[in-house]
Formats: structure tokens, sequence, C-alpha cells
């Protein structure tokens, strides 16, 4: 039997759990696979985010420098309807920290922006991205589950990340391979009604890029 659980702090091959954000630089360890920083939902915004009609939330993909992203957070809620206030403001302001944070312990001036809306099984299998690593935030929904494995076969246990929990990945091209077999899914949610809004950062070269 599969055992699915949220992310506790317990000593897991690979993954560190750290009480800030910049605890996140922890994913340059030798060994480490993953960071999680398991902080709290933010003040007001959990419940916001959580009511708001799914066609309002805000959803796009762009490639631009982190000092831009605040602005671009807002362009892109401008355009998808997500209403304006101290909340959103908040959403804003946490992914441009985010990003900026990202783009340092990356060392990389262009980042790839995505924020995907999911009401389906979209990414269900356990695998690793190709990419040198990616920061993943859920700020609606059930967060990220990852594990590891040994032998291939889906991890047993299963962990779940907590919902508004910055989470990093090292990716393919990871200049060191992780000594952990670490892969991660969405959790699957077809049929339950839930619908998740998923911030992801990827460093990139430039902004010409191709986005994928």
């Amino acid at each position: 039997m599969t055992v699915i659980q949220d992310l506790v702090r317990a000593p897991i091959a690979g993954i560190e759990t750290v009480d800030t954000a910049e605890g996140l630089r922890a994913i340059a360890n030798e060994g480490c696979a993953a960071a999680v920083w398991e902080r709290p939902p933010l003040p007001g915004m959990q419940a916001w985010v959580d009511r708001l009609d799914p066609d309002l939330l805000p959803e796009a993909r762009i490639i631009l420098r982190p000092d831009e992203v605040r602005e671009a957070v807002d362009a892109i809620c401008d355009d998808c309807g997500t209403p304006a206030g101290a909340e959103r403001t908040l959403l804003a302001d946490d992914t441009a920290a985010l990003a900026e944070l990202f783009a340092r312990l990356m060392d990389t001036s262009y980042l790839r922006l995505r924020f995907d809306v999911v009401d389906t099984d979209a990414c269900r299998r356990f695998h690793i991205d190709a990419v040198r690593a990616r920061l993943i935030c859920t700020y609606r929904g059930t967060g990220t589950q990852y594990g590891t494995t040994v032998d291939g076969e889906d991890p047993n246990p299963i962990f779940t990340a907590p919902t508004g929990s910055p989470l990093i990945l090292r990716g393919t091209l990871w200049p060191e391979t992780p000594s952990a077999g670490l892969r991660h899914r969405s959790p699957p949610i077809q049929g339950t009604g839930e619908t998740r809004l998923l911030l992801v950062l990827d460093p990139v070269n430039g902004p010409n890029e191709d986005y994928r």
C-alpha cells in the first residue's frame, strides 16, 4: 500500500526542510536534491485565493528579469480579471520576493515564470524536470508530491508539500547528480472539483530562450 502524507519534520534522504527563505540555499548542499521552506499560509491571502472563482485566477507564461516580476504579476492579474486589493498585492509581492531569491540562488539574470491553473491530473507521473532547478509554490490546492525511489518505481511513502510552501527541486541539468532518487508529481485531483494555482520558476540563459 502506498502511503501519502503531509511533509513532516523528519529526516528524508536528499530533502532539506528549512524555516526561512534563506534556508533554501540548502539546495546547493552536497546530496540535497530538494529543499522546502515550510512556512505558514500568508496572512489573509489564503482564504482570498481559495474562494476566488477559478476563472479569475492568474495564468501566464513569460520570460523576464527578476526585477520585472512585481510589475508583470500585476499585469497578468489585470489581464485575467483577478480582483485588485490587499490580498492580490500580497500575492504579487510574494511572487516577486521568491523570484529575486531564486535568481540569486541560481545566479541567473532571467527567469521563466508560469502561473498554472490546474483542475485535472496534469503531470501525475513521478518525474525529474529537464531544467537545472525549479521552484514550485502551490498557492491554492494540494501541494506538489514527491519522494525517493531506488528501483524506478513510484516512491513510497509519498510526501506532500504544504500549500504555500516554496519547494526547490534539482533537475536533470544540475551539474552534480543528486545522490537521492527524488521524483515529484502534481497530485491527482481529477473529478474532485479542486482547482490548484501554482507558481513555477526556472532559470534561463536570456530573454530569447525557447519556452519549454
